[in-house]
């Protein structure tokens, strides 16, 4: 299992570096862009972040568990996969930087308080998607690039509109551990490991 996730950790670096790229062009070009659009486009990226990452860690478990097991636990490992981790990736993390570069309009946006009505009810339609049509490559792929979006636009909502390049150099480092080790965690690890767990409870049955 650790030879496994250390494996897809490596394996998922060079996209992960390439979504904070991506992350820094965009700075690059809207790091003045007002506060409230940018939380306005948090809250486009974030919810759509969650769907993708709820739909991805949902089916990574129903794929692998060779018998069908309670539902509540698919919901608690889509739910946790997604919203619990997602939440790190996107706005914690995010907001770590905020405080360490002392930025004028930190705040940290936990989207499943903040907008409960949206975030919440995404994470279990991507949890009923995979339940009957499973999928991991693309949706997979789809999220890492919208949660480095995400916790960037976190960021710039917080900025003031401030750029030089130790923040971008700072913000690049942010973007991949937001998204590195949090996306893997709820894609790969977590459902892997209720996998794991819930097979063997499948075994001593039989």
């Amino acid at each position: 299992m650790l030879k496994q996730i250390l494996n897809e950790l490596k394996k998922h670096a060079p996209y992960t570096s390439f979504g904070a790229i991506t992350g820094i062009i965009i700075m690059l070009l809207f790091y003045n862009l007002p506060s409230k659009i940018s939380y306005n486009i948090f809250y486009v990226l974030h919810p759509i972040h969650i769907l993708l990452s709820a739909l991805v860690t949902a089916s990574m478990y129903e794929i692998h568990i060779k018998n069908r097991y309670k539902l509540w636990v698919l919901i608690l490992v889509g739910y946790l996969g997604s919203v619990g981790i997602a939440t790190l990736s996107d706005s914690i993390i995010p907001y770590l930087e905020e405080l360490l570069l002392n930025f004028p309009e930190r705040e940290i946006h936990l989207g499943f308080i903040e907008k409960w009505w949206l975030v919440n009810p995404l994470a279990l339609v991507g949890i009923a998607i995979a339940r009957f049509r499973p999928a991991t490559r693309f949706p997979h792929a789809g999220h890492v690039l919208l949660s480095t979006w995400a916790s960037l636009f976190h960021i710039i909502m917080a900025s003031g509109g401030t750029i030089n390049w130790v923040l971008l150099i700072i913000t690049f480092l942010f973007l991949f551990l937001a998204v590195w080790i949090p996306c893997c965690t709820s894609d790969i690890v977590l459902p892997l490991l209720f996998t794991e767990k819930a097979n063997k409870l499948c075994e001593l049955r039989h």
